[in-house]
């Protein structure tokens, strides 16, 4: 085995296995931040009627604005509060003040409204630098303060960081934290793994576009396929980065393990592209903003986590719901917003792509290869598929019904999809190395039915091929042997990166 495939493979299984075990699977889900600083913002009753009906089931305030919360209530809705920059300082001196910000801003309002959590802040470290020294002990105060009232089970509190917190994001695996905050990070990670709750992170793969000066191509940041002279490799891991936002969540991880935490999840409170610019923004455009919000929903869905942690799906806050037009700052800073007031969208999207949102039905919904995959990573999805990932490839074989059209994104399209829908309420995902994707277009032709086709006897079956039990390595796409809930999680990048 090379020596950089050794390192990489132990490097992965190390992070990987950490977080996995102290991290209980639950699917991701896409919520979305309602900003507040816009001079025609509806009425708190009429925002929730439009989450109602856009099925947006999570949602950010960045504060704990009293007629929102009362709207939320009975809803169902998950509801992330904020204790504002103004008032970290205040709660972060006097533990009175954290139990009275709780008594007025949570427990008043559960459990009719479903407060999940408190984000302390926003960006404190690197936009009010001189309340750094409170940060954590505000978060500390609060978090006693929802022990005392039971409520600790229930709400997680955290504080969103910018990426700005971060030396050198890239290559991930060598990213490690500003070492100007380096007393308060430690202490910020070490309440995080006591309390059980997650690094929030605001992620905008905008500024790491427009910041770069053409460094990186901007298909990286809108999760486009990319060229195959412009694939996007940390040398130290070997692993291939398809987007720029999935870099940015593993910095983190990599800066979190170099100050020797591990277990902590990732939550992503802030992403998202803006749809109108300046002349001197040309990247603010309506088609940027639709292809990376689109995208970005589907990455989420994928139920998957970076390269270094691919069982840790990644949970993520659209920035954001309607523009807020009174912020200061260039015509970008005002243009973020996914619906205008009146709840028509900017441009089209959903929540719910596919129907995957809920997790509970993957019927009608595909998982594919990407035509312009790059074949090598293609190949060796499909061969991890019929192989460790154990999905029924005798449809595929010479003279069978799936055989034709006989190219390798159709066989991998019908290996890929086989596998996601055995495996998706195990945790299965569908992303092999960035060389797949959803579809809702059914792929069935002929006498080759998809699995999750409406032409199926049901969701993930391929009847009317039998199972033919374990074989070779060289005749390994025909295998369909029954796999365990996680075998495939490393196997597949090592397989995936030739290791």
């Amino acid at each position: 085995m090379p020596l950089i495939c050794h390192f990489a493979t132990l490097l992965h299984s190390t992070l990987e296995l950490k977080l996995a075990t102290c991290v209980q699977f639950r699917g991701a889900f896409v919520g979305i931040n309602i900003g507040t600083e816009s001079r025609n913002l509806p009425v708190p009753v009429d925002v929730v009627s439009i989450l109602k009906a856009r099925k947006i089931t999570n949602v950010r305030l960045f504060d704990a604005d009293r007629r929102m919360l009362i709207a939320l209530a009975n809803t169902g809705v998950e509801v992330m509060v904020g204790v504002t920059n103004e008032d970290v300082l205040g709660i972060g001196q006097s533990p009175s003040v954290a139990a009275a910000w709780i008594n007025n801003n949570v427990a008043a309002y559960l459990p009719t409204t479903n407060i999940t959590a408190i984000a302390v802040g926003s960006e404190v470290l690197t936009t009010i630098p001189h309340a750094a020294s409170v940060l954590v002990p505000a978060m500390t105060h609060l978090h006693h303060a929802l022990v005392a009232s039971n409520l600790s089970f229930q709400v997680k509190v955290s504080s969103p960081q910018s990426m700005y917190v971060i030396d050198g994001p890239f290559p991930p695996s060598t990213a490690i934290f500003n070492s100007t905050w380096n007393s308060t990070i430690y202490q910020f990670l070490q309440f995080l793994k006591k309390t059980g709750s997650f690094y929030m992170l605001n992620a905008y793969p905008y500024y790491g576009y427009t910041d770069g000066d053409g460094i990186f191509p901007i298909e990286y940041a809108l999760f486009q396929p990319l060229s195959s002279i412009k694939q996007i490799v940390d040398p130290n891991t070997v692993f291939r980065y398809s987007n720029m936002f999935d870099a940015m969540v593993d910095a983190v991880y990599y800066s979190m393990v170099a100050l020797n935490f591990s277990g902590i999840p990732v939550l992503v409170t802030e992403s998202g592209w803006p749809w109108l610019g300046g002349t001197n923004e040309p990247a603010a455009t309506i088609e940027n903003a639709e292809a990376y919000n689109n995208n970005l929903i589907r990455r989420v869905l994928n139920n998957s986590g970076p390269p270094s942690q691919p069982s840790v799906p990644v949970s993520t806050y659209i920035y954001e719901l309607f523009n807020e037009d009174s912020r200061p700052g260039p015509v970008s800073k005002k243009n973020w917003g996914m619906l205008y007031t009146n709840g028509t969208a900017v441009y089209p999207f959903r929540l719910n792509y596919s129907g995957i949102i809920s997790g509970n039905s993957s019927k009608g919904v595909f998982c594919t290869a990407k035509e312009d995959a790059d074949p090598s990573s293609l190949e060796a999805g499909l061969d991890w598929a019929c192989g460790p990932g154990k999905a029924n490839c005798d449809a595929i074989q010479e003279g069978r019904p799936c055989y034709e059209p006989d190219t390798l994104p159709n066989h991998a399209s019908f290996a890929y999809n086989d596998y996601y829908h055995k495996m998706q309420s195990a945790g299965g995902t569908c992303d092999f190395g960035g060389t797949a994707m959803f579809t809702d277009v059914d792929p069935s032709h002929g006498s080759c039915v998809f699995a999750g086709s409406s032409r199926s006897g049901r969701s993930g079956a391929i009847t009317p091929f039998s199972a033919f039990g374990p074989v070779s390595p060289e005749t390994a796409r025909s295998t369909t042997m029954q796999v365990s809930e996680v075998a495939f999680l490393i196997p597949a990048i090592l397989v995936l990166f030739h290791c």
